[in-house]
């Protein structure tokens, strides 16, 4: 450990957990990593896995065109869906459900400054819960970080682009009678509130999409650092 190097140990417990390696002999072949060069290189994955994200989910049809991320209805409306179509609502709902999906996709370029703000100032207990957390890691710290001014941020904007929609407006009056009676989460008391949580959900879900396939491509990236840290628990 003269040169701050990890031991297989050490190598071992840090990065199994959240790349699936456990077998000490593949942690044997990283022996010549620093813990400088292993932080360096979590950052760097965040960070890049965070731009990707904002950038897949920010443009036209982000969350729209991706069935991972796309904001259905609220449940209870979802729940009336059939109902509504069959009374002659279906394309004021397609409107609704578009004008949702539109309105994240419009927010969520707001959010790449505070992410890699939130990666630069992570600490050595962040890296970690990531390194040791499982798949849901990423997504796990960043909502910590920054979900909550994250939701600040987006919901004036969302507010705007859900505002252009008759049927918001109404939706808003009758969720928020449910609301006040419990019969729906507050987070559901209106469209606005609804669209900000699912929008925030998806980039969340995104940037941890977008780390898996750095560590699992480290040569995609063009890293020579990224290829170093995590190329070696690549055959």
């Amino acid at each position: 450990m003269n040169r701050r190097q990890f031991s297989a140990c050490q190598l071992s417990m840090l990065l199994g957990g959240s790349l699936g390696i456990q077998p000490l002999a593949r942690a044997l072949s990283l022996g010549d990593i620093t813990n400088a060069q292993a932080s360096q290189g979590l950052k760097l994955a965040l960070e890049k896995g965070a731009v990707a994200a904002v950038q897949s989910l920010g443009q036209a049809n982000g969350f729209m065109g991706n069935d991972k991320v796309r904001i259905p209805l609220p449940g209870h409306l979802g729940n009336a869906v059939h109902l509504l179509r069959s009374l002659g609502q279906g394309a004021r709902l397609d409107e609704l459900i578009a004008a949702m999906n539109h309105a994240a996709e419009e927010a969520v370029p707001l959010a790449q400054d505070m992410l890699l703000k939130a990666v630069k100032n992570m600490n050595v207990q962040d890296a970690k819960d990531i390194l040791s957390g499982g798949d849901t890691s990423v997504t796990q710290f960043f909502a910590d970080k920054t979900r909550l001014p994250l939701g600040q941020k987006f919901l004036p904007v969302v507010t705007k682009a859900t505002a252009r929609v008759n049927l918001t407006a109404k939706y808003n009056q009758v969720a928020g009678k449910a609301a006040e009676m419990g019969l729906i989460e507050r987070s559901q008391a209106t469209i606005e509130q609804y669209v900000t949580g699912k929008a925030l959900d998806g980039l969340y879900l995104m940037i941890g999409e977008e780390e898996k396939k750095i560590r699992h491509d480290p040569v995609g990236t063009g890293s020579a650092l990224l290829q170093k840290v995590f190329g070696s628990l690549h055959p």
